[in-house]
């Protein structure tokens, strides 16, 4: 039921005149058009005019014939009363301006709207302007304390330029705050998918309990992302006696790394359900998978990866990423280069020219420790990093307890060098011990 008129406004003619002192004033104003589709108003400035005089109603339309601000003209709603005012105001959410009379229908009807418009429509976004012709119904000084209200003129003294700045200066505050409501959702928005994000993560990633189904290996794994989800991936998979690791770390951290982390488990999963068993086949179907995914997604993100074979004894290497820490029974450190076992997947299309394999045998009581630079390149707040030959001594010192107390050492002590330093990088660790 809203009666509507778009203008843009120039107030250039007699802007020091009053506006509303003479009910005789003779005026020349043509309506345009009614459109009242949400397409006609979504481009402009919506201002509901409130009051039970059609001069005011008239007079002020011609003021504002011309207005326009940031590219945007005015839409003008029309009510007569108060309970004309509220079925707009529920109709159009996006009211930006109220300018409202008080006294209507009742002494405090305008009143009345403002704790409708703010108590029970809970809008506190709409600027209410008002607009009285008896102050002393309504005292400025009593109204502006006691009533949610955001300018209060006196009819009597409005000029055309006067009322030009007050729509201005409200328009500013609306456009401000309803900026500032859209970054709140956006950031309300961006926060729920970060969650789920991360609960996919950690969802993902091998339970404990799994990890002791696993024969003849004692297994303990670590990961904590530096912001909400990490770009960190590490998997230990039991196939029919045949056990499939994998440790990564893609470019960066976040939700754009965390997803590609998500992709690579996926495709890790399904190559082992379906038999597929040579390791440098297997590094160049992840590989050939991630690159057509990342460019499909628009992402420069790429990732180290190192997948381990293990099955009675025999560990098989293949892959690009860190040092691989080979452990024998008594702390003696074995450390393998992957430099030459891969290249960073994700890059190129087709890696398999560029990867190898490097075979180890494990007796009782060796094992393997895996990890991403998250750890050897933590610092404290000297900036110094933790290196690799930290963890290599703790590892050492340590090798002779549980593969869970050797992860929890490794990972206080990596926490004791940071310290009051925020963590930079998302840390994983992985430990497997022949049993």
């Amino acid at each position: 039921m809203s009666n509507s008129k778009e203008y843009q406004v120039d107030p250039k003619d007699n802007d020091d005149e009053f506006l509303f002192e003479d009910e005789d004033d003779e005026l020349c104003f043509t309506d345009e058009d009614d459109d009242e589709s949400d397409e006609h108003h979504k481009d402009t400035w919506k201002v509901l005019i409130v009051d039970d005089e059609i001069e005011i109603h008239t007079i002020t339309e011609r003021v504002l014939r011309n207005f326009s601000f940031e590219d945007k003209k005015l839409t003008l709603f029309n009510a007569y009363s108060t309970k004309e005012a509220t079925e707009i105001l529920q109709e159009h959410s996006d009211i930006a301006i109220i300018l409202l009379d008080v006294v209507m229908e009742e002494e405090d009807a305008g009143l009345q709207l403002v704790e409708l418009v703010r108590e029970k429509f809970k809008n506190n976004i709409v600027r209410i302007i008002l607009r009285t012709g008896q102050p002393g119904q309504a005292p400025e000084k009593e109204v502006i304390v006691k009533y949610d209200i955001n300018d209060y003129q006196q009819k009597s003294e409005l000029t055309s330029l006067r009322l030009f700045t007050v729509i201005i200066n409200a328009l500013r505050s609306y456009r401000d705050i309803t900026n500032n409501y859209r970054l709140q959702e956006e950031n309300i928005r961006m926060s729920a998918e970060l969650d789920i994000a991360r609960r996919l993560q950690r969802m993902v990633l091998p339970k404990e309990e799994e990890l002791k189904l696993v024969d003849n290996l004692d297994i303990a794994g670590f990961m904590e992302p530096a912001e909400e989800v990490g770009g960190d991936y590490y998997e230990v998979l039991n196939h029919n006696g045949h056990v499939k690791i994998g440790i990564g770390d893609v470019t960066g951290h976040g939700l754009e790394s965390g997803i590609i982390m998500l992709m690579v488990q996926t495709t890790v999963r399904a190559l082992l359900l379906a038999g597929i068993d040579d390791p440098e086949i297997f590094l160049n179907i992840i590989n050939h998978t991630i690159y057509h995914n990342a460019k499909r997604i628009e992402t420069d993100k790429n990732l180290t990866l190192s997948l381990l074979d293990y099955q009675a004894g025999n560990l098989t290497i293949t892959g690009q990423h860190e040092e691989v820490l080979i452990v024998r029974n008594g702390g003696k450190i074995e450390r393998i280069d992957t430099l030459g076992l891969g290249f960073m997947i994700g890059i190129k299309c087709d890696i398999s020219k560029l990867s190898s394999r490097h075979e180890v045998k494990l007796q009782p009581g060796d094992g393997v420790v895996l990890y991403t630079d998250g750890i050897t390149e933590a610092q404290n707040i000297e900036e110094k990093q933790y290196s690799l030959e930290r963890l290599c001594e703790i590892v050492s010192n340590n090798w002779a307890s549980s593969a869970k107390n050797m992860q929890q050492a490794i990972i206080t002590d990596v926490k004791n060098h940071i310290g009051t330093q925020k963590i930079l990088d998302d840390i994983t660790l992985l430990v497997l011990k022949q049993k």
